[in-house]
């Protein structure tokens, strides 16, 4: 492998220049990074069942200090805040286990036991994220599992915290939104060994971890490398509107197909005014369409249904929050947030799409479209998982 040097003067010149873009002064991220912290585990490095290190809590110390001349300075900032690892009460009965895998787990407090939201991507993951929680919280039953989409790190380690049998003997309700098993197969079994391989050119999880290296994937660190499982659903959302009530907790769902992923749902806790965004809005531009591959995303639906989301529940809301990253709070701000991602996104589709008629190739299109001001001076707008350039070729091949 090619050992890191020190940076060029070209890099240096290049970084300088991305540093003087950047609203540095805005630390708000950092106050809800940190906000309703309860407790990191004493247990840093989760094993599998072999012994061998599947996730690393201190594998990215390293970025507890100053930015070096090696790394792009909003990724760097990026990454310092995805390495604020522990457990975190989002609301009075409601917490996520953050740092533990690319995704984020959360779990809500019923009346008799606790519903489970998206539980990482692999089970030995999963399994060490819900045993700090029930280390603070005491031992719950899980009631209910949810799958808020079909993408392998939302449902991969199930089996991490509950079994078949949970399942099979009516115990533990698996809720996911129509259509999650045929595109959770087709993206992970048809073309799962390619996409397997190509997840890990994108997520960089081989290159060696430093200030000259592996810094982050911008959605999360990285991927853990333990095992993936799946618990098929027992109990589709079908419809916008569906409500369920799980352990004396209500629940509001809203359907959003062909979003961030196929098959994919956003819902609404009535009694906590919090809002669960899945994977639809995330502190960061989104893939339209994936390095790793996966189905073209449709930008102009993506945006739509963040209009409905608004237009449902906006006008109530305490947090918002989804299984990647951290919270908002206050409904000035919930709302702010998710106006700007639905912006970001209906941009990019508008702009291209004008293009497109005014004969440019998607290339050139690329080469040129930018964001307007209001979206670049936004943290949760910049390109750190996704990027205009690669978002606008996306556009241009979608149609």
């Amino acid at each position: 492998m090619t050992s890191f040097s020190a940076a060029t003067d070209a890099t240096r010149r290049a970084i300088g220049e991305a540093a003087q873009a950047l609203p540095l002064q805005d630390r708000q991220d950092f106050e809800d990074a940190e906000r309703g912290f309860v407790a990191k585990s004493t247990q840093r490095q989760i094993r599998a069942a072999d012994g061998r290190v599947v996730w690393d809590l201190d594998g990215y110390a390293f970025l507890d200090g100053p930015v070096p001349d090696t790394a792009n300075p909003s990724l760097w900032r990026q990454s310092q805040l995805l390495i604020k690892d522990g457990l975190f009460e989002v609301v009075p009965g409601i917490y996520q286990v953050r740092g533990y895998d690319l995704s984020v787990m959360t779990l809500v407090e019923g009346e008799t036991g606790v519903i489970v939201i998206d539980p990482l991507l692999t089970k030995e993951t999963a399994a060490a994220a819900f045993a700090l929680y029930t280390e603070h919280r005491g031992a719950r039953p899980v009631v209910a599992m949810i799958y808020t989409h079909s993408h392998i790190d939302h449902f991969g380690g199930v089996k991490g915290i509950i079994t078949e049998e949970d399942v099979t003997s009516g115990r533990v309700p698996v809720i996911a939104p129509e259509g999650f098993m045929e595109h959770a197969i087709a993206e992970n079994v048809f073309v799962g060994t390619a996409m397997g391989r190509r997840a890990g050119y994108m997520y960089g999880a081989a290159v060696p971890k430093g200030p000259a290296g592996q810094i982050g994937a911008g959605l999360g660190q990285t991927t853990s490398t333990g095992e993936a499982t799946l618990i098929p659903p027992t109990l589709d959302i079908t419809h916008t509107g569906q409500e369920l009530t799980l352990d004396g907790v209500p629940l509001v769902f809203q359907v959003t197909p062909g979003t961030e992923a196929p098959s994919e749902m956003n819902f609404y806790f009535p009694d906590h005014g919090a809002l669960c965004m899945a994977e639809n809005t995330t502190h960061t531009l989104h893939n339209i369409l994936t390095i790793r591959g996966a189905v073209v995303r449709d930008a102009h639906a993506w945006a739509h249904y963040i209009t409905e989301t608004l237009a449902l529940w906006g006008a109530d809301l305490d947090v918002v929050f989804a299984s990647h990253h951290w919270p908002t709070w206050g409904r000035e701000r919930a709302v702010e947030y998710l106006a700007l991602q639905r912006d970001m996104y209906l941009y990019l589709h508008d702009q291209t799409l004008r293009m497109i008629n005014q004969g440019y190739v998607g290339s050139e299109i690329a080469e040129t479209l930018q964001l307007p001001p209001a979206l670049e001076e936004a943290w949760h707008t910049r390109g750190y998982y996704g990027s205009v350039s690669h978002n606008v070729k996306a556009v241009y091949q979608r149609y």
